[in-house]
């Protein structure tokens, strides 16, 4: 296990592995300590002595756990060691070496062995709704329009903030809301209910040919928004959710949080995980990444693909939309080839976003990570490591270029 970390990552888990040991060393010395204490205090004085002694060696256990965790992460604890120190000795003994090679073994090179390149046949084979999660800017709406554009059946899209173009492609009769129009979106979501049940109704008396050429793919836009908005939107979810998949109406609803709250699906997480394909967008990914699959090579290489990279259900994505637009038809092409030179800032990421503004900017100068925590609250608590991997990865597709190696590397603007 140890070898398949970066020499950053060993270093930490080495730091902590020390930390939790020494650690639970101190909290039994000092249980200990307190407990002879407590042998010569007033009687009234010993449960509070007694409790705190119990809290600290309860402090001490569980730094003890996480000890033993960290040990089977890493292995050979020598080995470990030994791996580290001569990552330090490279870094401090060849000031030549170069950083983009480090960069390689996290980013470039490595690829997950579960990685999704076609989340259209993902879903469709899953037979799940889907659940959409991103924040401002991660781009739902476009994976939602590439989505609805694949999937197949009558779309169907409840939008209150849809523009004129947002959905060409689709019968504009079947894009209900415009204009913050709720009361349409509720009247149409208790349509889809009659619809269900008269389906329900069809299945039972004829089989699955009674409902052939009826299948729909709902797409519900913000969708807490509608839960505050529409009467029918909670019945909506729960019974498409549970019923829908069997009559070949299928859902996608959009929300900015992963919690079963913002789906309408107050105290029902178990539904929401078992009808629907997450698919996690930007942070969200990243986040799920990090905490639930404690998976931080694959939390760095989704940082470093943006957009293009996310996470479907637990399963790494790729998939680039920067050059599919609204009412387009063809699915576009997954590998980073072709013309990246030019990129809008909608392509990038928050984080790649504010480094090339920085150098169209201050064009000819050399940006440091220290100079953009010191200028840039989003990077202010981030480790220098991780902002050198995003310089290398704007590098290798052609934005700006890195200058220098190591800890001394750089990035600039050079468009």
């Amino acid at each position: 296990m140890s070898s398949d970390l970066h020499p950053s990552q060993l270093h930490q888990h080495l730091q902590m592995y020390a930390c939790a040991k020494w650690s639970f060393w101190g909290s039994l010395v000092v249980s200990c300590g307190l407990l002879f204490l407590g042998a010569s205090q007033k009687p009234e004085s010993k449960p509070w002595i007694l409790g705190a002694s119990v809290g600290v060696l309860e402090v001490g256990r569980r730094h003890r756990q996480t000890a033993k965790l960290l040990q089977e992460s890493l292995g050979d604890i020598d080995r470990a060691s030994r791996l580290n120190f001569q990552a330090w000795a490279r870094d401090n003994t060849q000031p030549t070496a170069q950083l983009a090679l480090t960069v390689g073994a996290v980013d470039a090179n490595w690829k997950p062995q579960n990685l999704i390149t076609d989340p259209v046949e993902y879903i469709q084979k899953k037979q799940k709704h889907v659940a959409l999660v991103g924040g401002t800017g991660d781009g739902k709406s476009t994976f939602t329009q590439y989505l609805s554009s694949k999937i197949g059946g009558r779309v169907v899209i409840y939008d209150s903030d849809a523009k004129p173009d947002d959905w060409s492609w689709i019968d504009q009769a079947d894009v209900i809301g415009r204009k913050g129009n709720f009361k349409a979106i509720d009247t149409a979501m208790g349509n889809d209910l009659k619809t269900l049940e008269e389906l329900v109704e069809l299945r039972g008396e004829g089989g699955d040919n009674a409902i052939a050429g009826r299948e729909r793919f709902l797409v519900a836009e913000e969708f807490p928004i509608l839960v505050d908005e529409c009467d029918h939107s909670t019945n909506w979810i729960k019974r498409h959710a549970k019923r829908g998949r069997r009559y070949k109406q299928f859902i996608c609803a959009l929300a900015q949080n992963d919690t079963a709250e913002n789906f309408g699906l107050q105290g029902d997480k178990d539904t929401l995980y078992s009808c629907f394909v997450l698919v996690r967008l930007g942070q969200f990914g990243r986040d799920h990444a990090r905490t639930k699959l404690k998976d931080p090579q694959l939390e760095q290489w989704l940082k470093a693909g943006g957009k293009r990279r996310f996470l479907v259900d637990d399963c790494p994505c790729e998939l680039d939309l920067s050059n599919w637009g609204a009412g387009s038809m063809v699915q576009p092409e997954t590998s980073g080839g072709g013309n990246e030179e030019v990129q809008s800032p909608q392509d990038l990421n928050e984080y790649e976003q504010i480094i090339v503004a920085w150098g169209q900017e201050h064009r000819g100068e050399i940006l440091k990570a220290r100079v953009l925590q010191q200028a840039s609250q989003q990077f202010k608590k981030d480790d220098p490591e991780n902002i050198r991997i995003i310089f290398q990865s704007l590098a290798d597709r052609g934005l700006g270029e890195v200058v220098d190696s190591g800890d001394r590397l750089g990035w600039r603007w050079s468009q």
